[in-house]
C-alpha cells in the first residue's frame, strides 16, 4: 500500500485492474485505491505476471502493507504468501463483512419447485436493514442520483459494486427522491463506514484543535473596489469569470510577503519560516469530506494565472483526481463559505500550518462614509492563529495589510 500523503496511515483497496495469472508490464495501472484524500490508480513497478492478489477489493489496510505478488511464471512465491498473509486469500475470494439476514423460521424450499416468474431483484439488504454497496459505489450514486435500492449488485453476496452503478447511469436507471428519505416503518438508523478522508479529517482535526492553540482575529473589509474590479475583469474577459475568491487568495500571497512571519509553522523545537509562498484552497467534497489543493508559488502568479489554476485544482478536487503533490505542502490555507451565505465563521488550522483564513459572504448593507448613509459591500474575514509561532499583534498587522490591498487592487499588480 503506497503513502499517498504526508496524512495517510492506511488506504482502502478499491479495484484491481489486473487479473491473477495476467501479464504485467513496468508503468501498467494495476489497482485502484482509496486514500484519505482522493481515488488513484496505482501503477506497477515491477514486469512479470500477477501471481497473486494479496489484499481483495473493499478490504482497508496499513500503508506499506503488501497487496499483490509479480514474479516469473514459475516462480516458487509461497513463502512470500505465507510471510504476508495471503494464504487464505489464495483459497477463495473474501467473504463480504455483511451478507442479508435469514428470516427467523424461514420454512425450507421444496427442491423441486419450479421457480415463478420474478422482476429484477432488488438491491441486497444487511441484517439492519442497509443496502449492501462498497464506498465508492455510494459516493457515484449520490453524485449521479442513481436509487441504490433499484439496482442488483454483481459483487460478492449481491454486494453493488461501481460497475453496477456506472451501468444503471447509461441505461438511465431510477432516480432516487430529492432530500433525506424518512420512514416510519423499519431500522430506526443507519451506519455509514468512515472513507479514508472521513477518518483523516477526525483524526486532523482533533490533532489541530487540542493540541494547537488557536486564536481568532477578524476584521470586516470593504469589497466595493474588488467588487468593481471583478466585474470590469469578467466584462473584458468573459472566459476568465475572477471570483472574489481569486483576489483574495491573491491579496494574501501579497500580504504573506510582507509579513513572512505569518508565512510559518511549528516544529517542535523551531519556528520554520517558509521561503515561498503556497496558498492551500479548502474544497468540500460531494457527499461528505474536505481536502485543500495548494496554488503553489503564488506569490508570482498573475490574478489570470491564479483563476484558471484554482478552477482546474478544485474542479479535479470534486472528483478526487488530484495528484498528492496537488494537496500537499501548503504553507497557508483560506476556507471560504461566502457562496453558501455564510457571514462569519473561524476554520480549524491545517496542521502544520501557522494560520488559515475563513472568508465570509460580501453583503451588501448600509454603510457610513464621510458622516453618509451609502450602499456598501462588506466581507468579514477571520484569521485562526496558533499562537506558539502568530501572535496577536503579528496576526493583526497581516489582517490590515491584507484590509488595505482589498480595498486598493492596484495593489496586487504592484
Amino acid at each position: 500500500m503506497p503513502k499517498g500523503s504526508d496524512t495517510m496511515t492506511e488506504g482502502k483497496v478499491l479495484k484491481w485492474l489486473k487479473n491473477e495469472g495476467e501479464q504485467v508490464a513496468n508503468g501498467d495501472a494495476l489497482v485502484e485505491i482509496e486514500t484519505d484524500k482522493v481515488d488513484m490508480e496505482v501503477e506497477s513497478m515491477a514486469s512479470g505476471v500477477l501471481r497473486k492478489v494479496l489484499v481483495p477489493a473493499g478490504e482497508t489496510v496499513p500503508v506499506g502493507q503488501m497487496l499483490a505478488i509479480i514474479g516469473k511464471a514459475d516462480e516458487d512465491i509461497s513463502s512470500l504468501v505465507s510471510a504476508n498473509g495471503g494464504a487464505a486469500a489464495a483459497k477463495a475470494p473474501a467473504a463480504p463483512k455483511e451478507a442479508p439476514a435469514a428470516p427467523p423460521h424461514a420454512a425450507p424450499q421444496p427442491a423441486a419447485a419450479a421457480p415463478a416468474p420474478q422482476p429484477a431483484a432488488a438491491a441486497p439488504v444487511a441484517a439492519g436493514g442497509r443496502i449492501l454497496a462498497s464506498p465508492l459505489a455510494r459516493r457515484i450514486a449520490r453524485e449521479t442520483g442513481i436509487d441504490l435500492a433499484a439496482l442488483q449488485g454483481s459483487g460478492p453476496g449481491g454486494r453493488i459494486i461501481r460497475r453496477d452503478v456506472e451501468s444503471a447511469t447509461a441505461a438511465g436507471a431510477p432516480l432516487r427522491a430529492p432530500g433525506p428519505q424518512l420512514v416510519s416503518q423499519g431500522p430506526e438508523f443507519r451506519d455509514e463506514p468512515l472513507s479514508q478522508m472521513r477518518k483523516t479529517i477526525a483524526q486532523r482535526l482533533a490533532q489541530s484543535l487540542g493540541p494547537v492553540p488557536h486564536f481568532y482575529l477578524t476584521i470586516e473589509v470593504d469589497m466595493k473596489k474588488a467588487k468593481e474590479l471583478r466585474e470590469s475583469a469578467n466584462k473584458m474577459n468573459p472566459d476568465l469569470k475572477l471570483t472574489y475568491n481569486d483576489i483574495i487568495v491573491k491579496a494574501c500571497a501579497v500580504g504573506l510577503t510582507q509579513h513572512p512571519d505569518v508565512n510559518a509553522s511549528f516544529t517542535g523545537n523551531a519556528i520554520r519560516y517558509y521561503n515561498r509562498i503556497h496558498l492551500g484552497i479548502a474544497v468540500a467534497i460531494e457527499g461528505g469530506g474536505l481536502i485543500t489543493p495548494v496554488v503553489r508559488d503564488c506569490n508570482h502568479k498573475t490574478l489570470q494565472e491564479i483563476s484558471a489554476e484554482s478552477k482546474d485544482l478544485i474542479a479535479r478536487a470534486r472528483t478526487r483526481k488530484l495528484k498528492p503533490e496537488e494537496y500537499t505542502g501548503g504553507t497557508f490555507s483560506v476556507s471560504n463559505l461566502g457562496m453558501m451565505g455564510i457571514v462569519e465563521f473561524s476554520a480549524i488550522i491545517n496542521p502544520p500550518e501557522g494560520a488559515i483564513l475563513a472568508i465570509g459572504a460580501v453583503v451588501e448593507k448600509p454603510v457610513v462614509e464621510n458622516g453618509q448613509i451609502t450602499v456598501g459591500y462588506r466581507c468579514r474575514m477571520t484569521l485562526s492563529c496558533d499562537h506558539r509561532v502568530v501572535d496577536g499583534a503579528i496576526g493583526a498587522r497581516f489582517l490590515q495589510s491584507l484590509q488595505q490591498i482589498i480595498e486598493n487592487p492596484i495593489l496586487l499588480a504592484l
